[in-house]
């Protein structure tokens, strides 16, 4: 695979990194492999299984070397789309196909809802889509709490209660926010509160990434193909569950995918699954 090509772009509000892995002999659409709050660092082994073809990747607004320009605290699924919308058209590569992962998945199904022509085929890997999922009155009180904990507390207590709810299996119920909160010691983080609140996580994306509605009737009507993806190891976990009710609405069902939420990490900010097999997945999925 070729070395990343590292670029910018101005957009309202921040100025966006991006990087393309060329491959001038491919003649399939380029490969974006988006997360949120994850960055491009998350997608490189990822790449490396599809050297083949050209593939971009780049960092969320607020994320590492994308930085806000506009001082807001808080980001929504509709901005991460229009900066995808000029990211996309930036690529001046005519229609992508589009992996997208975890809160990048939310961003996608809002950019496709909006500018279908822009993505051949988009692949949402659990999507947190708990504003669509049966016990929504909880589990979104239960992301409200861990954006309000980051607010009044700091990281390590608000980090803790995040590691508790996508790790949590089953319908979020009353009883679950009625439990004494995690130990942050018991994962490894501070206990003591830095004073920092710029957290992509935790201050500018949880709440309104969990909080958005997918538009079905956009996302019906479109020329995408849209297939929702859910680990094999993650079934019940929330992230898994949205894939799963965003699918229902649409009126199709999950494909099943390796491995966990993070099922394509190859080592990528401490965390391994599976990334052999989840890219062969891939590969037959946008194969269709």
């Amino acid at each position: 695979m070729t070395t990343p090509t590292t670029n910018t772009l101005e957009v309202p509000g921040a100025v966006l990194t991006y990087d393309v892995r060329s491959n001038e002999t491919s003649d399939e659409p380029v490969l974006l492999l988006i997360g949120s709050p994850m960055g491009a660092a998350g997608f490189g082994t990822l790449a490396g299984y599809f050297a083949d073809r050209t593939v971009a990747t780049y960092d969320p607004r607020g994320v590492e070397r994308s930085r806000r320009t506009d001082g807001a605290e808080t980001t929504t699924p509709e901005e991460h789309a229009d900066d995808l919308h000029r990211l996309i058209a930036a690529l001046d590569s005519g229609p992508v196909d589009l992996f997208a992962s975890s809160g990048g998945a939310v961003n996608a199904l809002a950019l496709v809802a909006r500018h279908p022509e822009q993505v051949r085929t988009l692949v949402a890997h659990e999507p947190p889509t708990a504003a669509v999922l049966p016990d929504r009155e909880y589990a979104l009180a239960a992301t409200r709490d861990i954006h309000e904990t980051y607010l009044r507390s700091g990281t390590g207590p608000a980090m803790a209660k995040f590691i508790a709810i996508v790790s949590y299996k089953g319908p979020v119920s009353a009883d679950y926010l009625e439990q004494p909160p995690p130990d942050p010691a018991m994962f490894g983080l501070p206990t003591e509160d830095d004073g920092s609140r710029d957290d992509a996580l935790l201050g500018q994306n949880i709440v309104s990434c969990t909080h958005f509605e997918p538009d079905v009737d956009a996302l019906r009507a479109a020329s995408t193909r849209i297939v929702l993806a859910a680990g094999a190891e993650s079934e019940g976990e929330l992230a898994n569950r949205g894939a799963h009710a965003v699918a229902e609405r649409l009126g199709t069902a999950a494909v099943t995918f390796p491995d966990g939420h993070g099922g394509f990490l190859g080592g990528e900010y401490g965390q391994t699954g599976q990334p052999e097999p989840f890219a062969a997945r891939l590969r037959e999925v946008l194969a269709g």
